[in-house]
């Protein structure tokens, strides 16, 4: 064999031993994100998979995260693993350490996000650090709503701390814990299950290590990093180079906010500026910066690379500015509790830039921000019967809970599906074993998703009450009520969210603590998502089976339903 052939053979092997690192470090986040939801107490970890997982190289860099997880979660976790190396730095880390954060500046943006880091030692070196992330079901303060006028109102804040020196759990840190939330078994078995995956990751790191002879993960993660950097920089070669800008409108809390963001492309990469965008608020809804990353980068990665791996690799060619003091960099001791009512809206904001630039890649607008459903019973409210809130039995609860998100290019949008989140709807009957509710309606909700060549997807109708027969309260972090997802391209706006009390009749807020009275039944609509592109362009067949399926009624149908092909459609359906 010539030397030219030796060369290119075991370049050969070599890739292929690179390709089968990669797969098993991709195997190995999987596994520690799965520990994680197995070994959770709180539904937002164990049902909707609200949590993130991945692996570092020791200077901070990440190499690999869990599919399984949500993107404000693993992507300002990025950001927190070097924020706990400026607190610990790596000489200093013993193996059997584990460091703990809430702090949202440092983490992922709110108190009721705990981060986990765990280092990981082979042959006696640092060779990785796993980190992970769960939201947990209460963490003190006024709760998880918007209503708190500053940081210290919103619950317990732990700065970077060592949770475990040698392998034996700080028990003061789990003490103050216990002693500032409401549901102190599901909190902590959540702190135990963070170090569990941790350290299920980092057992199954050091035998993939021994498997293939490697002394560390330094070499390895260095190739993955840059040829996740060179595909990312591949990728935008395919887009125009500019800057385009949009706006949009957001209810805000009292009064509605404006974002702005400008999109540059070019050949050093892309840059999203967020000036102009209004100012911080006196209420929970304001996002640190980290958190802006987070979603700006993915509304960018779901258009350009998406196919890419996600790590330190391609999401270093975005870069993120924004005003100090605005409500998408948000300084302490702002409140911001439901810093997603605002973060979330991100990627649509992007997105309608980018549309400018291709609009044969990007969706409309969507419902964006979660509809989650938070109930306590038990607690007593402002303006509210205290005795008999406080008589109630005690719960606190949160239902995932979604809207449809926007039409994409060639395809409807996707029905109560969480966009940009990823979390998943929680079920019924698991929440009914948690708490005394008592959910009477859950369903599609026809002709919420806006008319378009592509339809938006539909939000959802849930009704429950309390099975007690008590008052409860609810603490509503919404958005898309006053303001909802906008067409693109000659498409219908979506319809927006509301909510109601069903025998008083009363309409409720989009944000804030309120009152469920005794027998009253909440009734909960979720927005749907916006259209894409001129509704008389839509397949006659499309609309017959969205109409024969109850996703749309006759009258929705009717301005479409004059077409001959439309009438032989629908006549064919039927027969």
């Amino acid at each position: 064999m010539s030397a030219a052939s030796t060369a290119s053979a075991a370049k050969g092997r070599q890739a292929l031993r690179q390709q089968l690192v990669w797969s098993r470090l991709l195997a190995v986040v999987e596994e520690q994100a799965q520990a994680l939801i197995r070994t959770a107490f709180g539904t937002p970890t164990r049902e909707a998979g609200d949590l993130s997982a991945g692996v570092f190289l020791p200077d901070g860099r990440m190499v690999a995260q869990a599919v399984t997880g949500t993107p404000g979660h693993v992507n300002s976790m990025a950001d927190s693993v070097l924020h706990f190396l400026r607190a610990f730095p790596a000489p200093t880390m013993r193996d059997g350490d584990v460091f703990v954060t809430n702090d949202p500046w440092k983490g992922t943006g709110h108190l009721f996000d705990v981060v986990m880091v765990t280092p990981v030692f082979h042959g006696g070196r640092l060779v990785a650090l796993f980190a992970s992330t769960v939201h947990v079901v209460d963490i003190g303060g006024v709760n998880a709503g918007p209503d708190a006028l500053e940081i210290y109102h919103e619950g317990l804040f732990l700065p970077p701390l060592r949770f475990a020196r040698d392998g034996v759990l700080d028990e003061s840190v789990l003490a103050i814990v216990r002693a500032n939330v409401r549901e102190p078994e599901q909190v902590e078995g959540d702190l135990h299950a963070l170090v569990a995956c941790n350290a299920v990751g980092a057992t199954r790191l050091q035998r993939l290590l021994r498997e293939f002879g490697l002394d560390d993960l330094r070499a390895q993660g260095d190739y993955v990093i840059e040829r996740s950097a060179q595909a990312m920089r591949a990728a935008l070669a395919d887009w125009p180079r500019g800057t385009w800008r949009n706006h949009m409108t957001v209810d805000g809390y009292d009064t509605p906010v404006e974002l702005h963001a400008a999109v540059t492309i070019s050949d050093d990469g892309i840059l999203v500026d967020f000036a102009g965008t209004s100012g911080t608020v006196a209420r929970g809804i304001n996002v640190p910066k980290a958190y802006t990353d987070a979603y700006t980068s993915f509304g960018i990665r779901c258009l350009i690379g998406a196919d890419v791996p996600n790590n330190s690799g391609s999401l270093a060619p975005i870069r993120v500015v924004a005003p100090e003091g605005s409500i998408v960099h948000a300084l302490p001791p702002a409140a911001v509790a439901t810093r997603a009512a605002i973060g979330q809206m991100l990627p649509d904001l992007v997105f309608g830039a980018l549309r400018q630039a291709r609009p044969d890649r990007v969706p409309a607008e969507g419902a964006s921000s979660l509809w989650n459903i938070r109930l306590y019973g038990g607690q007593p409210i402002e303006g509210g019967p205290n005795d008999a809130l406080r008589r109630a039995r005690r719960f606190n609860i949160v239902s995932f809970s979604t809207g449809g998100t926007g039409a994409r290019p060639g395809k409807d949008g996707l029905s109560a599906t969480a966009y940009p989140s990823g979390v998943r709807n929680v079920s019924l009957e698991i929440l009914e074993t948690q708490a005394p509710l008592l959910f009477r309606r859950k369903e599609y909700r026809p002709d919420s998703g806006g008319a378009g060549t592509s339809r938006g997807g539909l939000g959802q109708v849930i009704e429950v009450e309390n099975a007690d027969g008590d008052p409860m309260v609810l603490s509503a972090t919404w958005d898309r009520v006053r303001f909802p997802a906008r067409g693109a391209l000659g498409g219908g706006d979506g319809a927006p969210g509301t909510a109601r009390l069903k025998h008083a009749g009363t309409t409720l807020r989009g944000k804030g603590r309120q009152l469920v009275p005794a027998g009253e039944v909440l009734v909960v609509e979720t927005p749907g998502g916006a259209g894409l592109g001129d509704p008389s362009e839509r397949d006659p067949a499309l609309i017959a089976r969205d109409l024969e399926a109850g996703l749309i009624s006759h009258a929705a149908a009717a301005p479409l339903s004059s077409s001959s092909s439309f009438a032989s459609e629908l006549s064919d359906h039927h027969a």
